[in-house]
C-alpha cells in the first residue's frame, strides 16, 4: 500500500459533521463535541494562541444591531425622550 493516491480512495467515513452552534463541519460524531466552538460546552472555545480565530468571531464581525448605536448614545450621556432645542437665527 502506498501513502498517496490509493490511500485517499479508501477514505469514506466521516468523523466530523456540521455543528449546530457555529455551522462549521467540526462536530465530532463519536466525541459529541465541536473542535471549533466547543459545543455542547456553555462557553465558546477560544485560545490566546489563536488570535486570528478570535478575530473571526468577536464583536464587530456580525450585524451589531445594538452595539452600532452605542458610541452615539454614550456621547449624549444615554439621554432619551428629549427634543433638541431650536437654534435661533442671529440677525
Amino acid at each position: 500500500m502506498t501513502k498517496g493516491t490509493t490511500s485517499f480512495g479508501r477514505r469514506h467515513n466521516k468523523s466530523h459533521t456540521a455543528c449546530r452552534r457555529c455551522g462549521k463541519v467540526s462536530y465530532h460524531i463519536q466525541k459529541k463535541t465541536c473542535s471549533s466552538c466547543g459545543y455542547p460546552s456553555k462557553k465558546m472555545r477560544n485560545y490566546n494562541w489563536g488570535q486570528k480565530a478570535k478575530g473571526r468571531r468577536t464583536v464587530g464581525t456580525g450585524r451589531m444591531k445594538y452595539m452600532k448605536t452605542m458610541t452615539r448614545r454614550f456621547k449624549n450621556g444615554f439621554r432619551e425622550g428629549t427634543q433638541a432645542k431650536k437654534m435661533i437665527a442671529s440677525d
